[in-house]
């Protein structure tokens, strides 16, 4: 399945420009999931939530819908990753198997300055959990330090069955590898100014990327940095998030791309 989305839905310019005027802020992600396939959630990063919210988060979106966790800073914004364990554990027990199905890829995103360290990093792949609750997890590392776009790390994330975040942006690396048997992109160059949020050729060109990603094959026209080595052609499901640049039409563009995919 294709899924697009935003970066969490609480953004005060939403509101008038996504959601109605009436709306009461306690409705907003009721709505949000309403409208779209899947949200990342950001407060995950910055601060623990208890088991009660995933499992309020859970009751408001509808069947299908996902959220995808961005794992907290203090596992990842470390000078050894390997260390994170303790931090990593925490996050993992805090109640997040409480969204049972509508609980989708763990986003571990490393800070900017992080070297690829081939020790440390292999130590940390193998911190990242494979189940909570007994529910399955699924695990996308966003690999921001251009040291990472080389085929020994894409390697690496390939044999832990990690995924590694596809990121379109001005300041970090495109690594279109896949790695796992799910794709995640995050799509950071939105512009206000467009009603949609990106022009129809490009949502038009990001829709048969996701289609080929999901069919089991690879954009042509994107980056890879093991090339030699080519993912198994089996189908696979695909997260598109529009986040950053262009954020209050965030939403607009989501939808625009959703209404592609399914037409």
């Amino acid at each position: 399945m294709i899924r697009t989305g935003i970066g969490g839905w609480t953004f005060e310019p939403w509101e008038g420009s996504f959601y109605p005027d009436d709306l009461p802020k306690k409705r907003q992600l009721e709505y949000a999931a309403s409208k779209l396939r899947t949200i990342e959630v950001n407060g995950t990063f910055y601060r623990s939530q208890k088991p009660e919210t995933f499992a309020k988060w859970a009751s408001e979106a509808p069947e299908g819908f996902v959220f995808s966790l961005k794992a907290p800073r203090y596992a990842v914004n470390r000078k050894v990753l390997a260390e994170g364990g303790e931090s990593l554990q925490r996050f993992v027990d805090s109640g997040i198997a409480e969204l049972g199905d509508k609980l989708g890829p763990l986003l571990w995103q490393l800070a900017a300055t992080k070297q690829f360290d081939p020790d440390d990093f292999g130590a940390f792949l193998k911190l990242l959990p494979a189940s909570a609750g007994g529910v399955a997890l699924r695990n996308v590392v966003e690999l921001r330090h251009e040291s990472f776009a080389c085929p020994q790390a894409v390697q690496m994330c390939r044999e832990a069955g990690v995924a590694i975040v596809y990121a379109e942006s001005a300041d970090y690396p495109e690594i279109a590898d896949v790695t796992a048997d799910f794709v995640y992109a995050r799509l950071q160059k939105g512009d206000a100014g467009i009603t949609t949020g990106y022009p129809a050729d490009a949502l038009d060109a990001w829709a048969e990327r996701a289609r080929q990603w999901a069919s089991g094959g690879r954009p042509a026209d994107l980056p890879r940095h093991d090339p030699e080595t080519d993912a198994a052609e089996t189908p696979r499901d695909v997260f598109v998030y529009f986040i950053r640049e262009g954020k209050v039409r965030a939403p607009q563009a989501a939808m625009a791309l959703q209404e592609r995919l399914d037409d």
